[in-house]
């Protein structure tokens, strides 16, 4: 029978020094864009994907997180008791959004070793990892859209897009054909992580949504860490193309780096013009800038 993805993974314990002097205090994962964390962005989309279950990996200092998805008892009560009916329905949906469970990373040892610390709470079944600094804008959610190809090819499914020049070696980079029959359908032969541009198998690079098999995290505690004593994911998903198929699928919808500080602002723009609360008077504001 054909398993159903209803667990995400959300790695959230590094550390965010691009965003420092912020991030001295405030995990990365709980920077606002507009007026939500970057992270609720992920767990929405989740939701509206079918996801049931969703697990954080955390690590010291990230407890914030932790109590942005949890009832905050004295603000309910002072809103309740100010009549600010409209405030308080934001915060009791925040926390009755999602049955969240949590996870420590004790040591920083890369993106794979912090799926790893998943493991228990998946078990044996296919589950998405989605990575919070990709923040992704679409009609039908991107891990919705991928789950619908997982459905379809029952094998682990890496999100791509295209990355022209340059900028193409700052991402791991699939080594891919086609599908015949779905052109944004490609399967996997190998990747190369970070490569330069002349050394890029293509311009297709993996962005922050997985959909991947349980097989993934005997995988993981079998590679070689690499640099720094890191497990990379990359190198897990490569050694699992020995036993079954892996897909590339270029989803629809517009990706935003909100890990990065340009990225940041560019979403923080779109989202804000988005909002009929302040799509008037931000595009007036933009209109006036002097550039």
């Amino acid at each position: 029978m054909t398993q159903k993805v209803r667990k995400a993974v959300f790695p959230a314990a590094g550390l965010g020094t691009r965003f420092l002097p912020a991030t001295k205090v405030i995990p990365k994962e709980m920077l606002s864009l507009v007026d939500k964390p970057i992270i609720q962005y992920g767990v929405e989309e989740a939701l509206a994907s079918g996801i049931e279950e969703i697990i954080i990996v955390i690590s010291r200092g990230k407890t914030s997180i932790e109590d942005h998805f949890d009832t905050s008892f004295e603000l309910e009560a002072s809103l309740a008791a100010r009549g600010k009916k409209e405030l308080l329905a934001i915060a009791q949906r925040v926390s009755g959004m999602a049955n969240i469970a949590y996870v420590r990373q004790k040591e920083a040892k890369g993106l794979g070793h912090a799926v790893l610390m998943a493991k228990a709470l998946v078990g044996d079944e296919p589950f998405a990892v989605i990575l919070p600094d990709d923040v992704v804008d679409a009609k039908v959610p991107c891990i919705r859209q991928m789950i619908d190809v997982y459905d379809q090819t029952q094998g682990s499914v890496l999100a791509t897009q295209v990355v022209e020049g340059p900028a193409i070696s700052a991402y791991g980079v699939l080594d891919c054909k086609p599908l015949t029959s779905n052109p944004n359908i490609f399967e996997v032969a190998g990747m190369i992580e970070k490569p330069k541009l002349e050394d890029a198998p293509s311009k297709n690079a993996i962005i922050g949504r997985y959909i991947l098999t349980p097989r993934i995290f005997e995988l993981l505690e079998t590679i070689t860490p690499g640099a720094g004593g890191e497990l990379q994911l990359t190198d897990a998903i490569k050694a699992l193309l020995q036993f079954e198929k892996v897909y590339g699928y270029s989803f629809e919808g517009k990706r935003h780096d909100a890990g990065d500080k340009l990225g940041m602002l560019k979403a923080t723009v779109d989202f804000a013009l988005q909002r009929e609360d302040l799509r008037g008077p931000f595009r007036e504001y933009l209109k006036s800038l002097s550039l």
